[in-house]
C-alpha cells in the first residue's frame, strides 16, 4: 500500500506495535489469497537484478537430441498430466521394484495452489548454500522436460535424463503389466526423479506435488518437512469446490511427526490443515505467527526484505524476484529450511545470515515476472488462475510502473479464464488473446468472447498464432513512443510462457 499522509494526532496515541506484532494483527484481517504485507513504495537504488534463469535449450549434439526426443515421444504415449486415476498404487509398485529409492534421503514436500515452484527453488538455493547436495523435482516445465529434475541446483543433463529413463524402463514395463492402468507420464517422471536422486546420491530432496497431495504420485515419500503454500480455488473438478475440500486433499502430504510450514491460508483451509497436523502429531509453524515478512522495499531487479524466521530475524535480504507474493514465498522457504535444520526446536540460534543472503540473491524462477526483452519491455508470468493473476497484476504495477501495459493471454480451457481476465483488467490497457500449441489450449475465438465481456470490444484483439500475438502486442506497446514506458505481459499458462520464451530468443 502507499504510504499514508502524516497524521499529527499520532503523537497522542500509544506506542506503536513491534513490526512483527503488526504483521500478526494484519494477518487476521487481510485477504489471505493475496497475502500482501507491504512497506511503502520507496524504490531503493541498489545494484542488482535477476540471475540467469536455468532453462536448458535443446541438446547441441544431434544424437543426444534425437535420443531425448525418442524418450519424450515414448512418455507422450502415456496418460497426460490432466488424466488421473486417484491412486498411489502404481507409483508404489514401481518404487517397490526399484528398491524404494525415495527412502534413501530425507525430503521436503511442497503442496499448495500457487507459488510451489518458486518456493521449491528458494529452498533448493538455501540448502545448497549450506553445502548440502540437493535434488529438486518440480512441474510443469517451462521449455525443456529436463527442467523437472534438478541436481545440485541445475537441471540434469539430457544425457543423464535419457540414461535414467532407460535404467528404469524395464521396471516401468513390469509394473505396467501388473496394473489395471499403465503408469502415467507424471508417474514415470516421478519414478525417474526419485531414482536419480538416490543414484546421485543427494543429501535432501525438494519435491513439489503435481496436483493435490493425498493421491499425488509424489506422495510415496514421508517428508520431514511438509510445506503448504497458499491454497486457492483451482483444479476444482478434481480436488473439490471449496478451500476446505482442496485443503483436505493437500493435507495428505503431512506425515507422522513431520514439521508443517504453513503459508497464510483461508480460514477453512487452515482449520483442515491444523486438524491433520494434530492427528499425526506434526509440529506446525504458521506464517504471520511463528514466521513472516517483517519489511519489504522495492529494489532494482527485485526487492529487499527482512524476514522473521523460526530462529530470529534476517534483515536486508536481497531477493531478485518481483512482488509481495515472492517475499512471502521467501519467508515460507526460509522457515522450511530452518525446520529441516532443527532451528526453533533442537537449536535456538538462526541460520548464518550471510549464507542466507547469498542464497536468496542467487534465486531465479523462470517465467515468474521474468523480463525477456527491452524496448519495449516484455515480461513473462505463468499465472494461470485468478489468485496467481491478482498477485502478478499487483506486482507488475509495483515493480515496473508501465505507462501502458499490453497483455498477451493464452489460457487452458479447463481454467477459470474469466476470473483470470478480471484480475488483469485493471492493469491491461489492451489485451491480445491467442492460444498455445497444447491440446488443452482454449480456442482463441472462445477466449476472445470472454475477454470482450470483461474488457469491452475496443480493448481486445485476436491473434490465434502466438508469434502474431507477440508482434501485435509489441506494436501496441510502442505506439506511445520509444520513451513512453509501454510494456507487454505474456501470461495465462506455463505453456504459453514457455513458447513465448522460445520465440523471444530465450533458451
Amino acid at each position: 500500500m502507499s504510504e499514508l499522509p502524516p497524521d499529527h494526532s499520532a503523537d497522542d496515541q500509544p506506542d506503536p506495535l513491534d513490526p512483527f506484532d503488526e504483521i500478526i494483527a494484519e494477518e487476521t484481517t487481510r485477504d489471505p489469497d493475496l497475502a500482501v504485507i507491504e512497506a511503502g513504495s520507496r524504490t531503493l537504488r541498489t545494484q542488482g537484478g535477476p540471475p540467469d534463469a536455468d532453462v536448458p535449450a535443446r541438446p547441441a549434439d544431434p544424437e543426444v537430441d534425437k535420443a531425448l526426443r525418442e524418450v519424450e515421444t515414448e512418455l507422450a504415449t502415456r496418460w497426460g498430466e490432466t488424466k488421473l486415476e486417484p491412486s498411489v498404487a502404481r507409483i508404489a509398485a514401481l518404487m517397490d521394484v526399484l528398491g524404494e529409492p525415495q527412502r534413501s534421503y530425507p525430503s521436503i514436500h511442497i503442496t499448495g495452489t500457487n507459488g510451489k515452484t518458486s518456493t521449491a527453488r528458494m529452498i533448493e538455493a538455501l540448502l545448497g548454500a549450506f553445502e548440502l547436495r540437493t535434488g529438486r523435482y518440480t512441474s510443469p516445465h517451462v521449455q525443456s522436460i529436463t527442467e523437472r529434475i534438478s541436481l545440485d541446483g541445475a537441471p540434469v543433463a539430457p544425457e543423464r535424463f535419457i540414461e535414467t529413463y532407460q535404467d528404469i524402463k524395464p521396471y516401468v514395463e513390469m509394473v505396467d503389466g501388473q496394473q489395471e492402468y499403465r503408469l502415467s507420464f507424471f508417474e514415470v517422471l516421478t519414478g525417474m526423479a526419485y531414482a536419480a536422486f538416490a543414484d546421485a546420491p543427494v543429501d535432501v530432496a525438494v519435491v513439489e506435488v503435481g496436483m493435490g497431495g493425498s493421491w499425488d504420485a509424489t506422495n510415496v515419500i514421508d517428508g520431514d518437512v511438509a510445506v503448504v503454500t497458499p491454497i486457492s480455488l483451482d483444479h476444482t473438478d478434481r480436488l473439490g469446490s471449496t478451500h476446505a475440500e482442496i485443503a483436505t486433499e493437500k493435507s495428505g502430504i503431512i506425515k507422522q511427526d513431520a514439521t508443517v510450514i504453513m503459508a497464510q491460508q483461508p480460514v477453512d483451509a487452515a482449520q483442515v490443515l491444523l486438524k491433520k497436523a494434530v492427528d499425526v502429531d506434526a509440529t506446525v509453524a504458521r506464517e504471520g505467527l511463528e514466521f513472516g515478512v517483517v519489511d519489504r522495499q522495492v529494489a532494482v531487479g527485485g526487492q529487499l526484505v527482512t524476514l522473521r524466521g523460526l530462529g530470529g530475524e534476517y534483515p536486508e535480504v536481497y531477493l531478485p524476484l518481483h512482488g509481495a507474493h515472492q517475499a512471502h514465498n521467501a519467508a515460507v522457504a526460509l522457515a522450511a529450511v530452518e525446520a529441516f535444520f532443527g532451528v526453533g526446536a533442537q537449536r535456538p540460534e538462526p541460520l548464518e545470515l550471510d549464507t542466507v543472503r547469498r542464497a536468496f540473491a542467487a534465486v531465479a524462477s523462470p517465467g515468474r515476472l521474468e523480463v525477456v526483452r527491452r524496448s519495449p519491455t516484455v515480461v513473462l508470468d505463468a499465472a494461470h488462475n485468478p489468485a496467481g493473476a491478482r498477485a502478478a497484476a499487483e506486482a507488475i504495477g509495483e515493480a515496473f510502473q508501465f505507462s501502458r501495459l499490453i497483455g498477451v493471454v493464452g489460457a487452458s480451457g479447463d481454467k477459470n479464464v474469466r476470473g483470470l481476465l478480471e484480475a488483469f483488467e485493471p492493469v491491461f490497457a489492451e489485451v491480445v488473446v491467442t492460444q498455445n500449441s497444447s491440446h488443452r489450449a482454449m480456442d482463441a475465438d472462445e477466449l476472445a468472447g470472454i475477454a470482450v465481456e470483461v474488457f469491452g470490444e475496443e480493448r481486445v484483439q485476436v491473434e490465434p498464432r502466438l508469434p502474431d500475438a507477440l508482434e501485435a502486442a509489441i506494436t501496441l506497446a510502442e505506439e506511445e513512443g520509444e520513451f513512453a514506458g509501454g510494456g507487454v505481459l505474456v501470461t495465462g499458462s506455463v505453456i504459453t510462457v514457455g513458447e513465448a520464451r522460445l520465440l523471444l530468443g530465450r533458451g
